[in-house]
């Protein structure tokens, strides 16, 4: 994208200093510079997707959400980011990119992260992202290896945004209920779930993304070398999923998820199979699994309700006496 292209987005988006960037991006500075946190450790990641709501401002919402849950899953706090965006800049209108890039600014404020700078690619497909440095003290980390035998597996937010995207993108009776649904929870940083972790010492977590709950509690599971047990009626589901899995409007990759897991889980037999479905369906931006020990599992739940979000235990932490690393009952 052009000098003269960006340099118009920029102008939409009404970025605030920030003392903690010593050298920014201003001057078209290749890099910045920021004040290194004394005592801390730095949590990085990466993410980035295609558009998953019609609204330009509220899909830069989710994707910075959705980018920032990674360093939430270990328990740290975002501390800087930088944009990684693809636009159809001689295709599209400007505005469109200004409006992404404004809603992520926006999130990014809400979290407590300084934007650093960012780097653009001109391409026929709309992508939005962040490359994030967290920090965290070495004693807060969490980790998806470390669910703990007896451990309560606590849900932060309900589960089906694959299966409503879908909806929205076939454009599906009420549509636009789907699309609020959606981003109400995408959209949601998991910014208290984190503050759990490092306020509990949390050590078992993961956030629910691609791989779908199942996937991840899979991934959790061997990591940590346990057996996971869910209880699929104690699993949150957004408004509309079920009816829509019901009649088959699951994406391909939540089958995909399914069929790849299948080899090490065990489905009981009264387990309604359009819950599997909704178990294995693909998240964006999704919440977190906190596996925590029974004795302080209610305070850590009370605390996450005080905070307005949503603590729902989905299942338990078992030692492993089989092949099976994943039970769903």
């Amino acid at each position: 994208m052009g000098p003269g292209a960006l340099d118009k987005v920029l102008k939409q988006i009404h970025i605030q200093q920030d003392d903690r960037l010593i050298i920014s991006l201003d001057n078209f500075e290749d890099a910045a510079v920021l004040k290194n946190p004394e005592g801390m450790e730095l949590v990085q990641s990466v993410d980035f997707f295609t558009p998953i709501v019609n609204d330009p401002f509220k899909f830069g919402e989710i994707a910075v959400a959705n980018s920032l849950s990674d360093i939430y899953a270990m328990g740290g706090e975002p501390y800087s980011a930088m944009n990684i965006v693809c636009f159809p800049a001689k295709k599209m209108d400007l505005n469109i990119l200004g409006d992404i890039l404004s809603g992520g600014y926006e999130k990014l404020k809400e979290a407590g992260a300084v934007l650093a700078g960012g780097h653009t690619v001109e391409d026929d497909e709309i992508k939005y992202g962040l490359a994030v440095t967290g920090i965290i003290k070495k004693e807060d980390v969490a980790q998806n290896s470390k669910a703990g035998a007896g451990d309560l597996l606590i849900l932060t937010k309900p589960i089906g945004t694959g299966i409503l995207a879908t909806g929205v993108k076939a454009r599906w009776e009420n549509f636009q209920e789907l699309e609020h649904e959606v981003y109400v929870w995408a959209s949601k940083l998991n910014k208290y779930g984190a503050e759990a972790i490092r306020r509990f010492h949390i050590k078992g977590a993961t956030d629910i993304t691609g791989f779908g709950l199942g996937g991840h509690l899979l991934e959790m599971a061997k990591a940590s070398n346990k057996e996971i047990e869910i209880w699929s009626d104690k699993i949150p589901i957004m408004n509309r999923a079920y009816e829509l899995a019901a009649i088959g409007l699951v994406p391909e990759g939540s089958h995909l998820n399914k069929n790849f897991c299948q080899k090490q889980i065990e489905i009981s037999n009264t387990v309604d199979p359009v819950l599997v479905d909704i178990i294995f369906d693909a998240q964006t931006s999704g919440g977190l699994v906190l596996s925590v020990p029974e004795n302080i599992a209610q305070d850590v739940a009370e605390f996450l309700k005080e905070k307005g979000d949503m603590a729902c235990v989905i299942g338990i932490v078992k030692e492993r006496k089989t092949e099976v690393f994943l039970k769903i009952k």
